[in-house]
């Protein structure tokens, strides 16, 4: 397999969809040999879904079939990617190698686990078009990389995506989760991050891609994210484990989750004659993973040492399931019988192609042993030469830097040459404050050195084989190895890393519910407080007495923030991570909606209104009953009446729901609904106007408040003349006196339900209270009498 190392994806998707608007997916990770398969209706035309999954695996290739199968007004999978993905690979696979059949047969045969454990009986009945998916995308996989798939390696999950919170890709853009929309923050020098770049301090790949995985798809089991707060919490009070896990998770290989590709995919035998500059990488890549391998075993005991003491079901678990498993010092002594003990993972090139030659024991290949001596010879021979041209040339700072793609060459400061270089010296470029160049002599040594090197990398390789194939046995438990040193990157290097470089007391551990209100005590936008040190917190609270909030204001006074912080708040306690808040009690979220900002959309020929009202409908289409939708504004892109229909329309069906929404708004008369529906409640953010000047709290309170005209206020400040501002002034005063004639009616007339829905409210409240029964019994007998006294 060809290396992919850093952090570019390393997903391969396979897309086939049929008339009844069903879209199956394959996705397979070529890093950590994993496979995950989808399939779900399609209920957007824009294909949400699809771009969704895609966003998260972000592949680098993505296969499709050749022909349009799709239901009338939907323009199918291939043509999606060419819209949408451009800068994807596209391969077009025949219509025949999507093979549910086959599918089927290969997962039974390469699934690590057994096919009644998988589901796969009753999968495959009603779930087909994954399973085709698979089978093309293994096929290409094997014949585009030139491997064959180890029997019983994979670990595959069906529905992977739905087992978790989903956020669509437009509510990922809008959170700005992944990517912020501005670098810059306007006025400052400071730069804005997102979440994922804020807690993006893992030191491991394959932390960094679980971190990003569980952003874009949150936990929903309540069970495992207790199970990591609870670890949070023995890291917080525990010093000594917290520094001890950082220090020892340093000694485990930055690229540890990669080795597993190289046990999972064996490559197809070839002849002599096709031995080349391909099959030698992959030589390379091969010993390069076992050293790897052989580097995260010998950190094994340190990580045994700091976590034996450990109270917390997490860590406890990983120090008996991983620590002290026999099988990872089984591998480790049939690595020691042929790899030197020396031998340590190297990130520095050459130094890595050294170690890389000299990772067997001598002794064991008389050939080996030549090209060793060869490699050993043309390097010191490199040294020697650059130490000639030093003297010759007079030039002290020479240096002889090397890496993969070149080999080595001379690097010279510029202040050291005066006029032109000497002849010798070839390939002259300048970089920076150096000139980089080669001579000929050294270009000789360095294809001398890349044969010897390469000749080391096959004959090593050969005699490798039969350790690859004991450890290929053994491939569920370097399957364990890597997940764990995944999640204890993201758990301690991310989130606990990330608490504690907060003061003391800002973050606190979520609870977490079924049924619950959703309540946040002074909560905080998790990423304009660690820029903005006067940030001002608010609270939230929803439950099913009050299942929709809506939040007034005017421009600028913190309102887009706030849906921000919320959605934020509940993404991170469904990670498992301590949150920005006095305190936070959060009824677990299936789906996240947002419908933010106001932009046309050229691509699809859709104007600003026509944008809002296409994820409007995604929302409404989508919506369940736990899901969390947050709403700026709404109809703002029409006709004043036609906008205030279609918000007042789009609130009352949200309303017959009993999924927790915010909804933020400029027009004033959407407060009404309080009015009218008792589970709907105002909020406004307070504004202070002094001398025809707005000054904004961004203070979240109960209520409405009428800033008279703070329109007008704005558009004066832009400079309008004065009569046109006085005509408007005199022209909205009549317009607002008939609006608060028609609420004061509203409010006279539904006053009573109100009054007894209040009472319900807090009911609900005290059933999920944890007061004692005593004070349970006073709240009641207090409820009571306050009810007695509003009829008296």
């Amino acid at each position: 397999m060809e290396d992919d190392g850093g952090e570019r994806s390393s997903f391969v998707a396979g897309l086939i969809e049929n008339r009844a608007k069903e879209v199956g997916m394959a996705a397979f990770d070529l890093r950590s040999a994993s496979l995950h398969l989808s399939q779900y209706i399609e209920t957007s035309s824009s294909y949400q879904n699809t771009k969704t999954l895609l966003r998260f695996y972000d592949p680098s290739v993505i296969i499709v079939p050749p022909n349009k199968l799709a239901a009338d007004g939907m323009v199918g999978v291939s043509e999606l990617v060419d819209r949408c993905y451009s800068t994807v690979r596209k391969v077009v696979f025949a219509r025949g190698c999507f093979d549910d059949t086959k599918g089927a047969v290969l997962i039974q045969n390469l699934a690590a686990e057994e096919p009644l454990a998988l589901g796969l009986d009753t999968y495959y009945k009603q779930h087909y078009l994954s399973l085709a998916a698979a089978a093309a995308t293994i096929k290409w996989i094997e014949a585009e990389k030139g491997v064959i798939v180890t029997n019983h390696s994979l670990t595959v999950t069906f529905n992977g995506s739905f087992d978790h919170m989903n956020i669509d890709a437009t509510s990922v853009e809008n959170l700005e989760i992944i990517d912020p929309f501005h670098n810059a923050l306007l006025g400052t020098s400071n730069k804005k991050r997102s979440l994922f770049q804020m807690f993006k301090t893992t030191k491991t790949v394959g932390g960094t891609r679980l971190l990003r995985a569980n952003l874009l798809q949150p936990l929903k089991d309540i069970e495992t994210i207790n199970t990591r707060l609870d670890c949070l919490d023995e890291l917080m009070s525990n010093e000594q484990l917290f520094f001890g896990l950082s220090q020892v998770l340093r000694k485990f290989p930055k690229e540890t989750d990669r080795v597993l590709c190289h046990f999972c995919f064996k490559p197809k035998k070839v002849t002599e004659a096709v031995i080349g500059f391909e099959n030698t990488r992959r030589s390379q890549n091969m010993i390069s993973s076992i050293i790897l391998l052989k580097t995260a075993l010998d950190a094994l005991p340190l990580l045994a040492k700091v976590l034996k003491d450990a109270k917390c079901f997490l860590l406890a678990n990983v120090y008996k399931s991983v620590c002290e498993n026999d099988r990872y010092a089984s591998i480790r002594k049939k690595i020691g019988e042929v790899i030197d003990d020396d031998v340590l993972h190297a990130r520095v090139p050459f130094v890595a192609r050294t170690q890389q030659c000299f990772a067997l024991k001598a002794g064991i290949d008389g050939f080996l042993d030549i090209a060793r001596r060869t490699f050993c010879d043309t390097s010191e021979a490199i040294h020697n030469l650059a130490s000639k041209y030093r003297e010759e040339f007079n030039l002290p700072n020479l240096k002889l830097p090397f890496n993969n793609r070149q080999g080595f060459f001379f690097r010279i400061p510029q202040k050291e040459v005066q006029g032109k270089l000497p002849n010798k010296f070839t390939q002259v470029v300048k970089h920076g404050k150096n000139i980089h160049c080669s001579s000929l002599e050294l270009a000789s040594l360095n294809v001398r050195n890349k044969s010897a090197a390469g000749e080391c990398f096959i004959r090593t390789e050969t005699c490798l084989e039969a350790l690859m194939d004991a450890i290929r046995e053994d491939i569920s438990a370097l399957t364990l190895l890597a997940e764990v040193l995944c999640l204890l990157d993201m758990i301690v290097n991310s989130f606990a890393h990330t608490i504690s470089t907060k003061p003391v007391d800002r973050y606190s551990r979520p609870e977490l519910t079924d049924s619950g209100p959703l309540a946040i005590d002074a909560g905080r936008h998790p990423i304009l407080e660690s820029i903005h040190n006067d940030f001002v917190s608010n609270s939230i609270f929803m439950s099913e007495a009050t299942n929709m909030l809506v939040v007034m204001g005017p421009n600028m006074s913190g309102k887009s923030t706030y849906l921000q912080q919320v959605c934020l708040v509940v993404i991170l306690a469904q990670i498992g991570c301590y949150v920005p808040a006095r305190f936070a009690t959060i009824r677990v979220v299936d789906r996240i909606f947002t419908r933010m900002g106001t932009m046309d959309n050229l691509e699809s020929n859709s104007s600003t209104f026509m944008t809002e009202m296409r994820e409007t409908a995604f929302i409404m289409q989508n919506v369940t009953n736990r899901s969390l939708i947050v709403m700026d504004e709404l109809g703002r892109a029409t006709s004043s009446s036609d906008g205030l229909a279609m918000a007042w329309s789009c609130c009352e069906y949200l309303l017959s729901l009993k999924a927790y929404t915010v909804f933020a708004t400029h027009m004033d008369s959407l407060a009404e609904l309080a009015t009218i529906y008792p589970n709907v409640k105002v909020l406004h953010f307070y504004v202070d106007i002094r001398d025809n000047r707005l000054d904004f709290k961004f203070q979240l309170r109960d209520g409405t408040l009428h800033v008279p005209h703070y329109g007008l206020l704005l558009a004066e400040v832009a400079g309008l003349p004065t009569t046109v501002i006085d005509t408007a002034r005199t022209i909205t005063t009549r317009i607002t006196d008939k609006e608060n004639k028609r609420i004061e009616l509203n409010c006279g007339k539904h006053h009573e339900i109100h009054r007894i829905y209040r009472v319900a409210q807090r009911l609900i409240c005290l059933k999920y209270s944890r007061q004692t029964e005593d004070s349970i019994r006073q709240a009641l007998q207090n409820l009571k009498d306050s009810f007695v006294e509003e009829r008296l």
